[in-house]
């Protein structure tokens, strides 16, 4: 997903000197890298060691970064890495919609030797593999690894306690606390919800509310093609009918159609909004620059959004192909992970000594029990190609009025159908 925070890392790193075109000789001590983590999230902070031990174990080589951002990438990737200006290394959003696309295209390289010779298929482990490996189809789940993840991630709530216990309410467990947590604030004056409509959030939170009523099965069917999806069933039909009275009750407002997924971070950062349901990537931040209130996470009851986390890719272009494995490596080294974990990521490799911060612990503990439990269910956008836009523009209609409940479904539906062609379904 979605997945990661979704704004570019900027980095400005000397490019070593000698650096030239792509036939000349310099070119080999740079490694070019794309990635569009923040600075201050857990995978910015993790991936800017990770570039210092790089520099530093391999002398003379320097790594250069480009500015990009997840939209960008999101948009442009076929494109560029069919192109002389692919990067070495990249990190991509996983999914038969994305990777799964690229790899099936042939824009890829297949990491499945490397994968097993460095020991990263044992790292990454059973449940996060699934989003890095692909069949000749390009659907998840089998065949030749086409990326390495080194994180993970999960949608879960947010909440602020301050204002939580200020009323006396307890930690949302149930769907049940949740909402009559939201029918509380909502009595007050106050927007309980913090959502953005212009990107990915409020997908995700219609996506969320399906899950709560889903399972295995369901989920194979939508994402990994293993049956006929019907949009208007119980699961999907009872998910819009909630989001649609969460509008109505005011548990979320009608400008947050316009909003980006930044707007709605900063909406309960900055207070305004005493709920969050979004990726376990905003803890980082959260934790770097929240001060004015208490707040804590709980898991989404149920099933939840969730995978291992984006992934490393090597374009099939990319010069210093050499580079690229060695700095995945890196990313998955103790001390790397440990960093990642401790700076409120969920690793995927740390080391056995525990988390020292209780939250971070239980978000980390939170996704072991997710996974063992089967209990993650991938991201909504990733079943065909596109689905992303297509996604954010009916939930859009749903929450201005434009549409009604079911006429989103079928909009979703007639998208569906109509690009499975365009990936293995």
């Amino acid at each position: 997903m979605p997945g990661k925070l979704l704004v570019a890392l900027v980095a400005a790193l000397t490019v070593a000197a000698g650096c030239g075109s792509s036939d000349d000789a310099g070119d080999l001590n740079t490694l070019t890298l794309w990635h569009y983590e923040g600075p201050d999230s857990a995978m910015g902070i993790a991936w800017a060691e990770a570039i210092r031990l790089f520099e530093e174990s391999h002398p003379g080589v320097t790594v250069e970064f480009e500015e990009k951002g997840f939209e960008q990438v999101q948009k442009t990737a076929p494109m560029v890495l069919n192109s002389s200006d692919a990067p070495d290394l990249m990190e991509y959003n996983k999914g038969n919609a994305t990777t799964g696309l690229l790899s099936k295209q042939g824009l890829l390289t297949d990491l499945s030797v490397e994968a097993a010779d460095r020991g990263w298929d044992r790292k990454v482990g059973a449940g996060p593999d699934i989003t890095a490996r692909y069949d000749e189809r390009g659907v998840m789940g089998s065949g030749k690894w086409y990326g390495v993840p080194n994180y993970a991630e999960y949608v879960l709530v947010y909440y602020n306690k301050t204002m939580f216990d200020q009323r006396g309410l307890a930690a949302p467990t149930t769907l049940e606390e949740l909402t009559a947590a939201m029918g509380r604030f909502a009595a007050e004056g106050i927007t309980p919800l913090a959502v953005g409509g212009a990107e990915y959030p409020a997908a995700q939170l219609l996506y969320q509310l399906a899950l709560t009523r889903a399972d295995r099965d369901w989920v194979d069917r939508f994402q990994r093609y293993t049956g006929e999806v019907d949009f208007h069933d119980r699961t999907w039909s009872n998910a819009v009918e909630t989001f649609a009275a969460w509008l109505r009750e005011g548990y979320l407002d009608e400008d947050s159609a316009g909003l980006k997924a930044e707007d709605m971070g900063l909406g309960f950062a900055q207070g305004r909004h005493p709920i969050m349901i979004s990726g376990s990537w905003w803890y980082g931040r959260l934790r770097s620059q929240v001060r004015d209130f208490e707040w804590a996470t709980a898991a989404w009851p149920g099933m939840t959004a969730g995978s291992g986390g984006n992934l490393w890719v090597v374009p099939k272009g990319a010069k210093n192909k050499e580079l690229a494995l060695d700095f995945i490596d890196i990313t998955l080294s103790q001390p790397v992970q440990d960093l990642l974990r401790d700076s409120g990521g969920v690793a995927l490799a740390p080391g056995d000594a525990p988390a020292t911060d209780p939250g971070v612990a239980r978000l980390n503990e939170d996704f072991r029990e997710l996974s063992a439990g089967d209990r993650l269910a991938f991201y909504p956008d990733w079943p065909v190609p596109g689905f992303y836009d297509a996604q954010v523009t009916a939930v859009q209609k749903l929450i201005t009025g434009e549409l009604g409940p079911h006429e989103v479904l079928t909009e979703l539906a007639d998208y569906y159908r109509e690009n499975l062609a365009g990936v293995g379904g």
